[in-house]
Order: C-alpha cells, then sequence, then structure tokens
C-alpha cells in the first residue's frame, strides 16, 4: 500500500513532457514506473520524454505498443520501456525477461495491471488522468518504498 503521494497538474502537453525530463535525471539501474490511465492520458508521451532526455546517443522511441518492449542505452545504466496493454497472461511477462529486468534496469511499464502478481514492491506508481480540458492532465504519484522519498521531494521542486 502506498504510503506517499504527489500530484501534479500537467496544463499542457509540454509541461507534461518537462516533468518526465525533470524525472529522468533522478532515475537509477532497479528503479520501476508503472504507467497507468486511459488510452491517450500521455502515458507514451510522459515515457518518450523521460528517456529522450537520458539517452547516451539521440534516438527516436517509438511506443512499444506492438513490440511490447524496447530497451535503450542511458546514462543511468539500460532502461526498459514497455507496453503491458496486449499481454494476456503473467506467463508472457516471464518470457520477455522484464521480471529481470526489474533489478538491472530503470523499468517503465505500461498497463501494469497486467504485472498480476509480478508487480514489485518497490515501485514508483504513476497514474494520469484526463482533468478539466482536453490538454490537461493529472499526474498522482504513489509509493511505499524509502528510495523515493528524496528523489520526489526534488522532482516536486
Amino acid at each position: 500500500m502506498a504510503a506517499h503521494s504527489l500530484s501534479l497538474t500537467l496544463n499542457t502537453a509540454d509541461v507534461t513532457a518537462r516533468a518526465a525530463a525533470e524525472l529522468a535525471p533522478l532515475l537509477a539501474a532497479g528503479d520501476v514506473i508503472l504507467l497507468s490511465g486511459p488510452v491517450g492520458a500521455g502515458k507514451t508521451h510522459f515515457a518518450r520524454h523521460l528517456i529522450q532526455t537520458i539517452l547516451t546517443q539521440p534516438e527516436d522511441v517509438p511506443s512499444p505498443t506492438f513490440t511490447l518492449v524496447q530497451t535503450y542505452e542511458t546514462r543511468a545504466g539500460p532502461l526498459w520501456h514497455s507496453d503491458l496493454y496486449r499481454i494476456g497472461t503473467v506467463d508472457e511477462i516471464e518470457e520477455l525477461g522484464l521480471t529481470e529486468a526489474f533489478d538491472t534496469a530503470i523499468c517503465l511499464v505500461e498497463w501494469p495491471d497486467r504485472l498480476g502478481s509480478l508487480r514489485p514492491e518497490a515501485a514508483l506508481d504513476i497514474q494520469l488522468d484526463y482533468a478539466t480540458d482536453d490538454n490537461t492532465r493529472l499526474l498522482t504519484a504513489h509509493w511505499a518504498d524509502a528510495r523515493w522519498n528524496n528523489k520526489l521531494k526534488c522532482w516536486a521542486k
């Protein structure tokens, strides 16, 4: 159960991108971010800008909707971006190697409800929801693991 939370109102797509870019340099191997929200709420947009901020070499960051996982080399080590929307069983997630990556890489997981019992307890949950208009999003972060306390204190500033 989450012991801490943080809420941000993101008024434009650019503000959402900036929030992701500000979180990126705070991450390290073993950090798992679970991105939830309805279709079109900005999960991939957030992930794309986070990844692009810490890449060692600039590159395109496509949605992993059909590939299921995209991997990147970043200044903070390997990063795995996964989209579990099309996953049917927990066994399929294990076949991807995602559970091992939770310990050795930065992991961004879209549609984390598919993880079931594989959900890492130390993960940061980020929920993106539509707000008052088409451009505004409400980001709510929840975490229980103490590793996120200082990281998110810096991020919130």
